[in-house]
């Protein structure tokens, strides 16, 4: 396939002409590209067509535009920063700046780093409790399961939710796929190394050691919670 940079700038340069600014960002630009990479562009556009997202294949690159006005970035940024998961800051403030007629490139770029740099919301005593609720349910019908398939699916459910509480009790930025891994392995090495171990042994049928990380993860966020739970 042809040189990424070029490829998302030509696309850049025939489906927007009037782009204001345009970002590539995304494995592609690291030492984690894969074949399977794709090319995630941000495009900022006075009007419509945006806001939209559109999946394409360009020059045997699969594509996703995330095409943007100024108002709509502003407004995606706070709503994904309100869930304490925000691709949008994490595309621009690490993306490569691909097109910047006026500035307003470079001035999204520096507040999305600001905005990164400074973390998401501090998680509340109820969304925390919530979150240990959870994974103590969990916990108990994991060590009850007998299904090889709901095992599977438990592991799986679990393994999120524990990464997820470790990142938000620590002022940490969550994601999804692949991103959530990352992110737990940059914040908590320890912690991303002993959960994606033992939720390998879990899933073939060994899953008490999955379960003592897990236990040891509610441990260090307030311990499990199931009697006296209540949402009021």
């Amino acid at each position: 396939m042809d040189d990424p940079v070029l490829t998302a700038r030509e696309l850049v340069r025939d489906r927007f002409p009037a782009a204001r600014a345009a970002f590539l960002a995304g494995s592609v630009l690291t030492d984690r590209r894969t074949p399977t990479s794709d090319l995630d562009i941000v495009v900022l556009l006075d009007g419509p067509p945006a806001p939209n997202r559109e999946n394409l294949v360009h020059r045997g690159w699969p594509v996703e535009l995330f095409v943007q006005t100024e108002a709509a970035w502003h407004g995606f940024a706070d709503q994904e920063t309100e869930q304490r998961n925000s691709p949008l800051l994490a595309m621009c403030a690490d993306g490569m700046l691909l097109v910047d007629t006026d500035g307003l490139g470079a001035s999204l770029q520096d507040e999305a780093r600001r905005r990164w740099a400074a973390g998401p919301p501090p998680l509340s005593d109820a969304e925390r409790d919530r979150r240990r609720y959870t994974l103590t349910d969990l916990l108990d019908d994991l060590r009850g399961c007998a299904d090889p398939a709901e095992r599977a699916y438990l592991v799986a459910h679990m393994l999120q939710q524990a990464s997820e509480l470790v990142l938000s009790v620590r002022g940490h930025w969550l994601g999804g796929g692949k991103w959530l891994s990352r992110r737990l392995a940059a914040a908590d090495p320890e912690t991303h190394r002993a959960v994606s171990a033992t939720a390998a042994q879990a899933m073939s049928g060994d899953v008490e050691p999955f379960a003592a990380v897990v236990t040891e993860v509610l441990d260090r966020c307030g311990g499990p919670l199931w009697d006296g739970y209540a949402v009021r």
